[in-house]
């Protein structure tokens, strides 16, 4: 049963999302907010002819769990956020403050279990997930899916060398000219206070002080102080973070950290789906074969909610 909901109705940026409930709700029911990765999404966490959100969305709430899925503010404000200033554009404003104002929707609604209600974050969003809980998101648990410990500028850079490694050797030469100058960029942005990083771009219309901000704010530390339950969930063909970099990191972190669980899946890439070509110079072909998310993941996911 899917409900539609306001997040963040008395701010100035409200956002349409949709609550979906299992059917014939008796008894208080635990609940999770879904968080995009990165770029503008909708609330389906729509890539290509994939849909992700709402197949964890469709596949929780018919396990007895309540899952709100919103769209991301930088998809229905980005405009309005790039005319208020650089400063305007971090992942507090983007990401953080409207998960927070997500999880009291839940906390209120006299359907769901206030003690039970849980973040996933993906990508991006399960990067910051630990920092969201500890903001004031004050979740019971979270569950981690193809996020990553590492500063977010180092995923971009790995990204680009790994598209690199699969450019012909023709190109090699302009694309290494390319990721120094961006290397360069990242460098840079430690030394710089914060009113110079408002004023330099990145790329695109992106500034430094939204890598600066988020930089001062590991996403390794927050985790690495939490008691509370954590599951990490990884593809093992994700070529956007890996299993080499970005899941056995996480691993080397909660060494000795009884609260956090594991999981690795053969075969799934991104977006926990099956991986096709495995090649991050493909990954606009992966996403376009409409697929959905893994049954052994939703399967996961609700058992750890239920033995939390």
């Amino acid at each position: 049963m899917d409900e539609e909901v306001i997040i963040g109705r008395e701010t100035p940026y409200p956002l349409q999302g949709i609550l979906s409930l299992p059917d014939h709700c008796s008894a208080r029911v635990p609940a999770v907010v879904l968080v995009h990765g990165s770029g503008p999404a909708d609330r389906d966490e729509s890539i290509g002819a994939n849909k992700p959100f709402r197949d964890i969305a469709e596949g929780l709430s018919n396990k007895g769990i309540a899952v709100l899925r919103y769209d991301k503010r930088t998809k229905v404000y980005g405009k309005q956020l790039l005319k208020a200033g650089p400063s305007a554009v971090t992942v507090k404003s983007e990401t953080i403050e409207d998960a927070i104002l997500a999880a009291k929707v839940l906390k209120n609604d006299g359907r769901i279990d206030p003690d039970q209600v849980y973040i996933l974050g993906h990508s991006l969003g399960g990067m910051l997930a630990p920092r969201i809980d500890a903001e004031g998101g004050d979740f019971a648990g979270m569950i981690i899916c193809a996020g990553s410990p590492r500063l977010f500028s180092d995923i971009l850079l790995s990204q680009n060398e790994d598209m690199l490694g699969q450019l012909p050797k023709l190109l090699h030469w302009i694309a290494n000219k390319q990721i120094a100058k961006l290397k360069a960029k990242f460098t840079a942005i430690a030394g710089m206070s914060e009113e110079e990083a408002k004023q330099v771009k990145v790329f695109g219309k992106t500034y430094a002080w939204y890598f600066k901000e988020m930089d001062a704010h590991p996403a390794a530390d927050y985790l690495a102080r939490t008691e509370k339950p954590v599951l990490i969930l990884q593809g093992d063909k994700d070529f956007q973070v890996t299993a080499e970099k970005d899941f056995a990191l996480y691993q080397q972190i909660c060494i000795g950290k009884p609260n956090v669980s594991f999981k690795l899946y053969p075969g799934l890439n991104h977006l926990f789906m099956k991986s096709v070509y495995g090649r991050v110079k493909d990954f606009k072909k992966e996403y376009k074969i409409p697929q959905k998310v893994s049954a052994e993941v939703l399967a996961d996911i609700a058992e750890w909610i239920g033995k939390v």
